[in-house]
């Protein structure tokens, strides 16, 4: 009889797949290739200087010799603590990503045949979704044969987007997909 937890096989273990360790996203110290570099950084004199030169200034203030711009003549390589200087870029990059705003779309269906109580409805939502400045996706769901008046669709997208003429713009007139006609409105631009 065998011990062990059931559904587990007793063969051989299979070996670790090695670790892969990550790559520098920049060339630093003796992996930079030029022959000579643009040196910049704080407490360096400024100027292009030999590699080995520029290796030496870094290494007697016990900083890193990093390539910021490979593709300059000569390569642009600033004088920095390689870990400080990764952990700033991120940084900047989640402030950026922080300060863009998302563009949300909200989306409103109607029917071919919607009656007036229910366009007003949707036509308030929609308003008050461009007021805070999302886009409005409108668009008419044609089920079965109602396919066939497709010009009822398109009128009623018209008369939502003239409607909407004094809170947003249209960004593109009503456009058939499969079953669906699309108008999509976007919020103007506050003066």
């Amino acid at each position: 009889m065998a011990l062990g937890r059931p559904g587990f096989n007793k063969g051989p273990r299979r070996p670790r797949p090695p670790f892969k360790r990550k790559e520098a996203e920049h060339n630093i110290n003796e992996f930079i290739k030029a022959p000579q570099v643009r040196l910049v950084g704080e407490n360096v004199e400024q100027g292009i200087f030999p590699l080995s030169e520029a290796l030496a200034v870094a290494e007697a203030q016990e900083l890193d010799l990093v390539e910021i711009s490979p593709n300059a003549d000569p390569p642009v390589c600033k004088v920095v603590d390689y870990n400080k200087f990764i952990y700033e870029q991120k940084k900047k990059l989640k402030e950026i990503k922080a300060n863009a705003k998302q563009t949300v779309i909200k989306e409103i269906r109607f029917g071919p045949n919607t009656n007036d109580h229910d366009f007003q409805f949707k036509l308030k939502h929609a308003i008050s979704f461009l007021e805070s400045g999302e886009k409005v996706r409108a668009y008419v769901h044609f089920k079965g044969r109602a396919i066939v008046y497709k010009e009822h669709g398109e009128i009623l997208l018209l008369k939502f987007a003239q409607a909407l003429e004094e809170v947003g713009k249209v960004e593109q007139l009503p456009k058939l997909e499969g079953k669906r006609m699309f108008l999509i409105i976007g919020p103007k631009a506050k003066k």
